[in-house]
């Protein structure tokens, strides 16, 4: 319910603080005194329009606060769930509206955009006003209205899960068509990708190995040239060039012609035998260094080859080389589901079919309820209509099938309420055939009979009962009071046979001092309501019999 609302510089309004409680709640006071900029500021909190003119003069801004209290697992937890909101026990819907017009919203103090709080203001406050009706005045609602009176949740609630199922049945058979119309043009294209990347057969992570091999392979051509550089030193081609074991022999052979014995040669042959010795050692290693190190000559070029084949196939797919396996494992499976696409395709055509058809089934049963609904709530309306001075009114339901294209979530149909006001007329559309006065008593009747408790937990009426009074308008009363027994309900009033009927009455006057003005609100107690019903019964002079009359009023509703 809404539980209280704060007010600040807005028109006639410096500051005011209002708190509500369960129940009726009735507003009264002159014409003029500023009733109707309540229900302004409350509707500026609601994500109703906001204008500059609505800032009090010499203010910067106005700024209106409502703060709810919605009852556990109301539908405002939910939006404020899907929004990443925080959902606490109070929620507070605030509007700043700055002097040139500008305005921000808040939910909880955060800031958010006004759509949302129109959202969260549908769910927790509906306004039937003389000027801007909202719910009855909407065609859009009046399936949900039908449905509510005959209890039709769980009905309306299949056909939405079978409308879902069916949607996503048409967007799974959509996709896999696009799918595959989209490998029907590429199939050439692919099949000869497939093969040509088949017959590469490119392995994960083999540009680096080869790349590291190649780099192996250039180094080892440069280590060659140095064994060869130091063999060539060794055993020189050119005869020319000293040859350093020929050297070591004839140095030997000279010393071994010397006079013998000459034992002080022994030293030098001795080593000039080791120095022949380790130079066919040194010869031997080189020479086997050489062999072991001699490359295969062809696999550099088989190497440059496969690197060449395997980054032009990357270059050709705008790819890196190494996501071609990836790629190929891709390509095939585009392939795979090409050739396996035609029965998925009549598979998905077979399953969207089954679920037109059970939406087609819950959506036609939900249709016949409706029917049944329909006609009991004409009948019901037609009893609560006379007592509101509505007696030649004529409430019909008009339920006409939409085309495929109109199916949705609500159903097949579309459920409008009509009203014909005087006999012989045809009956039109709520907001264009009846007044606002008749349309807020129209609204009025449907609370009644709408036997289940409402979503919305607060009704505001703005003058119900204008162009009423008398026995008409102590049925209003009567039937506002049945409403507040399971809603919060605030009526804007003239009546007092409906101002003696509310739980909580406040008063609105206006005060001027000097230039300005400024409107209370002032909550009565006993004496001072009985005071302001004998006002709104005598006028401007209050008697005692009209203070009489009122006492008697309101001992009546007691």
């Amino acid at each position: 319910m809404l539980a209280s609302l704060s007010i600040r510089d807005v028109v006639l309004i410096e500051r005011l603080d209002l708190n509500f409680g369960p129940g009726l709640s009735v507003l009264t006071g002159e014409t003029g005194a500023g009733k109707s900029i309540l229900l302004d500021s409350l509707g500026l909190a609601l994500g109703m329009r906001a204008e500059a003119g609505l800032v009090r003069a010499g203010q910067a801004q106005a700024s209106v606060a409502a703060m709810f209290q919605p009852p556990e697992g109301h539908p405002a937890y939910a939006v404020l769930t899907e929004q990443g909101l925080d959902a606490e026990e109070a929620l507070v819907l605030r509007r700043v509206v700055q002097a040139d017009g500008r305005s921000r919203a808040f939910v909880n103090d955060q800031p958010v955009g006004v759509a949302l709080l129109r959202r969260l203001a549908a769910t927790l406050v509906e306004v039937q006003g003389q000027h801007d009706q909202v719910g009855l005045a909407d065609p859009a609602t009046h399936a949900s209205l039908v449905d509510a009176f005959g209890a039709l949740e769980p009905a309306r609630s299949k056909v939405a899960a079978r409308f879902r199922s069916w949607r996503d049945a048409e967007a799974a058979l959509e996709a896999a068509e696009q799918a595959v119309a989209a490998a029907l043009r590429d199939e050439e294209w692919l099949r000869h990708s497939v093969q040509e990347l088949d017959e590469l057969a490119p392995e994960d992570g083999e540009e680096e190995r080869l790349a590291q091999e190649r780099q192996t392979l250039q180094q080892s051509e440069r280590r060659n040239e140095a064994i060869a550089a130091a063999l060539s030193e060794l055993q020189p081609r050119d005869r020319r060039s000293a040859n350093p074991a020929a050297a070591l022999r004839a140095a030997s052979r000279a010393l071994e012609r010397l006079p013998a014995p000459n034992e002080s040669a022994q030293p030098a042959l001795a080593a000039l035998g080791a120095a022949q010795d380790a130079l066919a050692e040194a010869e031997q290693l080189l020479e086997r260094l050489a062999v072991d190190a001699m490359p295969d000559p062809r696999r550099l070029e088989v190497l440059e080859d496969r690197l060449f084949g395997l980054r032009s196939a990357a270059r050709k797919h705008g790819i890196a080389v190494v996501e071609l396996p990836q790629h190929l494992a891709d390509l095939r499976e585009r392939l795979a589901a090409l050739d396996a696409g035609t029965g998925r395709v009549m598979a998905l055509q077979a399953a969207r079919q089954e679920a037109r058809e059970a939406y087609l089934a819950a959506a036609m049963a939900l249709t016949e309820a409706r029917r049944v609904s329909a006609s009991k709530l004409e009948k019901a309306l037609a009893k609560e209509l006379p007592p509101l001075k509505l007696d030649r009114a004529r409430v019909t339901v008009e339920i006409v099938p939409r085309d495929e294209n109109g199916w949705n979530a609500d159903g097949m149909d579309r459920v409008t309420l009509l009203v014909a006001t005087n006999p012989g007329q045809a009956p039109g559309q709520l907001v264009k055939i009846a007044s606002g006065g008749e349309l807020s008593r129209l609204m009025l009747a449907l609370k009644v009979v709408l036997a289940r408790g409402s979503p919305v937990p607060t009704l505001v009426f703005d003058e119900v009962d204008a162009g009423i009074g008398g026995a008409t308008a102590a049925a209003v009363g009567e039937r506002l009071a049945r409403v507040a027994e399971r809603l919060q309900v605030l009526v804007v009033t003239h009546s007092p046979q409906v101002a003696a009927r509310g739980a909580q009455h406040l008063q609105v006057s206006k005060s001027v001092k000097g230039a300005s003005a400024e409107t209370r609100v002032m909550p009565l107690g006993a004496a001072e309501r009985r005071e302001e019903i004998a006002r709104m019964l005598a006028g401007e002079t209050v008697t005692e019999a009209a203070r009489a009359a009122a006492a008697s009023l309101l001992e009546g509703t007691s």
